[in-house]
Parts: C-alpha cells; structure tokens; sequence
C-alpha cells in the first residue's frame, strides 16, 4: 500500500525512514538536516563508522535511527537535476529501488519516504513525484512489501504533486 501524507517525516512511526541524504552522508539542511537534528548525533556516528566514503547518487544505505521513532534510517542519494539528460530518471528510480531493497532486506514492514531530489536537487515537482510512486508501485507488485510505503510530503506543492501522480497511475 502506498500512502500519501503532508508532515514532517522525523514523527513517523515506522520501522524505517527515508533520508534525502548528500553523497558524502554528511547532514545538511532540509530532510537531511532535520532527520540529523531529531535523531541525535549516534545517526552521523554511524554512517561515518560504516561508510567512510559516503554512498553514490542513484544508492542508498542503512543506519541506526537514534532517537527517531523508527528501528532505521535509509540514507538515499537522489540526482542534482541537470536538463533530465544526464541520467537523472535512472538515478532517481535506482535510488528509490535500493531504499525499498534495504527495507525488505531488513524485515520493515512500514517506510516513510520524503520526495528525493525534489528540493535542493531541484528536480522538477511533477516528475519526481511520477518516478518515486512508479518506482515503489512496481517495487511492491514483484515483492509484496514493504507493506505500506508513507510519502511523507512536506509542503501542500509537494503534496498536491504526489497526489496528482497517484491519481495517474492508478488510472493506468
């Protein structure tokens, strides 16, 4: 199932949550900041303990969750929007796939995700929002999990964009 909400992604109760991380894993602003804050310093601990070198764009990986109400945190690494010509829909979707992959992997039957790529990374709204619901409808059809998947969608833009791509697949 797939579930689309407006909020704040760091006051999910779930057994993961999705990070729109940088490549170097080294916190930021938005999400990445904001999910650094709430969970505390253990998060940043860990990533740097296991992966030194970061996580390419299109990956993700997994860490404790610190003081979330989660059991994890998938940090993903979505594209810097160039022109769409630079691989971006492949990036996106891959990263996407590899945060539902460690999910699965993991035993969590419960995600919230927040719109990789669709802020800072300035991929535009409608075509981020049509790969992430495209990529986690399939996702879910050839596993059968995670059984529920929460967009956790911070603005009503966001929102609406996420909505309005629900809506088309489902009429597919």
């Amino acid at each position: 199932m797939i579930e689309l909400v407006q909020g704040d992604v760091t006051l999910q109760q779930v057994d993961a949550i999705v990070n729109a991380a940088n490549r170097h894993l080294a916190g930021g602003g938005g999400v990445d900041g904001a999910i650094h804050r709430r969970g505390g310093p253990e998060i940043m601990q860990d990533t740097d303990a296991r992966y030194p070198d970061g996580c390419p764009t299109g990956s993700a990986v997994l860490s404790v969750a610190g003081r979330l109400a989660a059991r994890y945190v998938i940090h993903a690494v979505g594209p810097i929007w160039r022109d769409g010509r630079h691989g971006e829909p492949e990036l996106l979707t891959a990263a996407y796939r590899r945060c539902l992959e460690l999910a699965a992997e993991h035993h969590c039957r419960t995600v919230a995700m927040p719109a990789l790529s669709a802020g800072a990374y300035r991929y535009p709204l409608d075509q981020a929002a049509g790969v992430a619901i495209a990529t986690v409808r399939q996702f879910q059809r050839e596993h059968a999990q995670p059984e529920l998947v929460r967009f956790v969608l911070f603005t009503p833009e966001v929102f609406a964009a996420f909505s309005a791509a629900s809506k088309s697949a489902q009429a597919d």
